[in-house]
């Protein structure tokens, strides 16, 4: 769990309208840049972070232009991006992922996307009622500029697609379900637990399907696109926003160990109720425990 620098007043509730409205605002900004880039791929400067960990003037310009919308509109929240890095402070701190799904936009896949979400912290207040008691996902938006698709989000209030309110499936068993998962691509220290659990999801599944953007999984989850999304080895700034998609739309979203109160260690379990229970209960015996 990140550590972070506590607020001196908590008592003011964080308004949610003016965050919705920046997080989309800049959603769109990084979206914009990306497809400026979209059809000069071949024109790239692309930088290795590390083995399948790849990095282009896209990715970084399409962050600062985000950054720079959610500076100037709430410039009291902390930022986390995955590019620049950040610490978490204040009463909340956006996470971003200027361009989840790198991999795929660089061959020209169309299947990436735009992720950002506010995290607000324990003993924020939520309204004169409420104060948080643990670190809780309160706006999210996934953004998929090749079909113009806007997930949105805010906590206590929905989840919609494009304006149109959505929500998860209603399958119950795994054996009827349409499952997504992500292989190990960069980390692989976790393969051995891995890939036995994607053995019995094979085997019980009606499909199992990887696409490549752990932001849209998780969206794709929440409209009922997938009945079940399990991944290791991600960033917190992957499943940020998607957490709160798919838990306002009537999902569940947590980490793999039942540990944090979001998936911020990257190891998600996500579904409708059902099958994120059945979905533990598959992984569980595959599992290390945590360290």
């Amino acid at each position: 769990m990140d550590t972070y620098d506590q607020p001196q007043s908590l008592a003011s509730p964080i308004d949610l309208c003016a965050a919705i409205d920046a997080a989309v605002t800049a959603a769109h900004a990084g979206a914009a840049i990306l497809q400026s880039y979209a059809h000069h791929r071949a024109d790239l400067v692309i930088d290795r972070k590390a083995r399948n960990d790849l990095v282009s003037q896209a990715d970084r310009e399409a962050e600062a232009a985000i950054i720079q919308e959610l500076k100037a509109r709430t410039p009291k929240f902390g930022i986390v991006a995955e590019e620049t890095g950040g610490k978490a402070q204040g009463a909340a701190t956006w996470y971003i992922d200027p361009l989840d799904g790198t991999t795929n936009f660089l061959h020209d896949i169309p299947h990436y996307a735009v992720s950002i979400a506010l995290i607000a912290h324990a003993g924020t207040s939520m309204s004169a009622n409420q104060t948080l008691a643990e670190d809780t996902p309160v706006i999210g938006v996934v953004y998929d500029p090749c079909r113009e698709e806007l997930f949105t989000a805010v906590y206590g209030v929905g989840a919609w697609l494009n304006g149109r309110r959505i929500s998860c499936s209603r399958t119950q068993t795994i054996e009827d379900s349409v499952l997504a998962t992500g292989f190990p691509f960069r980390d692989f220290s976790f393969a051995a637990q891995y890939m036995p659990m994607l053995h019995d999801a094979i085997n019980r599944a009606r499909g199992v399907r990887r696409m490549g953007a752990a932001a849209l999984d998780l969206a794709w989850t929440a409209c009922g696109r997938y009945d079940g999304y399990w991944e290791m080895g991600l960033a917190p700034w992957d499943v940020a926003a998607g957490t709160l998609i798919l838990r306002e739309a009537g999902g569940v979203c947590s980490d793999m160990h039942k540990q944090d109160p979001w998936p911020i260690g990257g190891r998600v379990v996500a579904g409708n109720p059902a099958i994120e229970r059945a979905l533990h209960e598959m992984i569980a015996p595959h599992l290390n425990k945590k360290d």
